[in-house]
């Protein structure tokens, strides 16, 4: 069915229950998609970075007082 049938008119109806169900899932599932990226990129990730760079910088450390202890 075309787009252009979906009229505010009398005798039809916008969307049946199907189509609003159908279109209330995909809002959903978009959005919780939306907020789990915005989640991921604000927190998980620089998280993740900052992690490994601290790890690294004490497995250096560790090496150094290892080497000078030789």
């Amino acid at each position: 069915m075309a787009l252009y049938n979906y009229t505010f008119t009398k005798d039809k109806q916008m969307l049946d229950f199907s189509q609003f169900s159908g279109l209330v899932l995909f809002m959903f599932i978009f959005t919780a998609g939306f907020w789990l990226l915005i989640f991921l990129l604000t927190f998980v990730v620089p998280y993740w970075i900052g992690g490994t760079i601290l790890e690294n910088i004490q497995l250096k450390q560790e090496a150094k007082k290892a080497a000078q202890g030789k």
